[in-house]
């Protein structure tokens, strides 16, 4: 399966097993995206955060296509180079078929709408910086997602869109009436600490490719399948590489005194979750 790589970051999209191959395990299965789309009464909301090829949202829209209903995809992404290399690597990628035109009308228009077989789907792309857009006014009126595909390029490459300040906004910015789970690639103490501290309940992820486990958080613990139980805490205090990025700048860190307090008392460890949000 071929797959694009950033010259940029130095980094290759969906690398091992292939773009479909991940986002079905990653995303489609590990959200339960076609059983909570079945059971949503309103429109069911997706964010996804690093569009890049497009390869997430197409693996979505082809496994949820038989599911009545509305589906909105709100993608982030600086730029959309990489998703004009892919359209017309097309047949190479072998993952677009007949959203090839959907597509098209995006990179055009920045959002479309289309019957997607049973689903009405409405998707549009902000090209911006995520991690500042995120602290601008125009945040607020984001539609409040149920889930969110999260796939920045690495803290080393990238370490704006992997800080605790970052995971916190996006936490603040949830429904929390609205369960939303976001799962990503990595299985690293620093990124499930800064989750944890931003309010989230946190859990490991499915092995998908090279990796024997991921990571996915929620506001919701219904949506978490294995939680990161005390021997995971009690591993992350030894770590030599827990503390969180709080800002854009990637190093690797033991955890402080600061977040081992505040840590040990999230609610997923049997603490209060109000005292374990950093202020």
């Amino acid at each position: 399966m071929a797959s694009v790589h950033s010259l940029e970051h130095d980094e290759t999209f969906h690398p091992v097993i292939g773009p479909v191959a991940e986002a079905e395990a990653l995303y489609v299965r590990q959200l339960r995206l076609p059983e909570r789309m079945r059971t949503c009464e309103e429109g069911f909301v997706l964010w996804d955060v690093g569009l890049g090829a497009a390869a997430n949202v197409l693996t979505v829209l082809r496994a949820c296509r038989e599911i009545r209903g509305s589906l909105r995809i709100v993608s982030f992404d600086q730029t959309l180079d990489p998703l004009e290399f892919a359209l017309a690597h097309r047949m190479e990628l072998g993952y677009f078929g007949e959203y090839e035109t959907a597509v098209a009308a995006l990179l055009r228009d920045r959002s479309i709408a289309f019957d997607n077989d049973r689903q009405h789907v409405s998707w549009e792309v902000q090209v911006d910086d995520f991690a500042e857009l995120l602290h601008r006014p125009e945040a607020e009126g984001l539609p409040k997602p149920h889930g969110i595909l999260f796939d920045a390029f690495s803290p080393a490459t990238n370490a704006a869109m992997w800080t605790q300040p970052l995971f916190a906004r996006i936490y603040e910015l949830l429904d929390p009436n609205r369960p939303c789970a976001l799962p990503t690639y990595s299985r690293s103490t620093m990124l499930r600490v800064s989750l944890l501290l931003a309010g989230f309940f946190v859990g490991v992820g499915h092995a998908t490719g090279e990796k024997e486990e991921t990571t996915i958080a929620a506001n919701s613990m219904s949506l978490i399948a294995e939680p990161l139980d005390r021997k995971w805490l009690e591993r992350a205090r030894r770590s030599t590489s827990a503390e969180p990025l709080w800002t854009p700048v990637y190093r690797q860190a033991a955890m402080s005194e600061n977040t081992w307090t505040k840590l040990k008392r999230h609610a997923q460890f049997g603490g209060d979750p109000a005292a374990a949000e950093l202020k």
